[in-house]
């Protein structure tokens, strides 16, 4: 089992940033790729950014690329989500997730264990 905790959600204006944070507990963080996924009321979920188990390989959503980064510490057991230039269609709960896959999926099915989420709010 991975025990997944996201933080660092809250009220930003358009055009701040955030950095969300999610950290793991349980079985070994560095066997599992990672996820940020966010959803918005009436909307499907949706991967923003993925991270391969090493942190070599990442896939960006086409609404997440050049603003968005995200990065991983395995000594820290934590996974990162730096949003930059945030926009009012950005507001959503963000989750984070966590996947057996070697490589960088993008579908919600192909993640094992799931955050509770946390929520971005962004004012126009």
């Amino acid at each position: 089992q991975v025990q997944l905790v996201e933080s660092g959600g809250g009220l930003v204006q358009a055009g701040g940033s955030l950095r969300l944070s999610c950290a793991a507990s349980g079985r070994t963080f560095s066997s599992y790729g990672m996820g940020w996924f966010r959803q918005a009321p009436g909307k499907e979920r949706e991967c923003v950014a993925a991270i391969s188990r090493g942190g070599v390989s990442t896939y960006y959503s086409d609404s997440a690329k050049g603003r968005f980064t995200i990065s991983r510490d395995n000594a820290k057991n934590t996974v990162y989500l730096q949003m930059n230039n945030l926009k009012p269609e950005d507001a959503a709960v963000y989750y984070c997730a966590a996947t057996a896959s070697r490589s960088v999926p993008y579908r919600t099915s192909m993640y094992d264990y799931w955050g509770q989420g946390t929520q971005v709010t962004v004012s126009s």
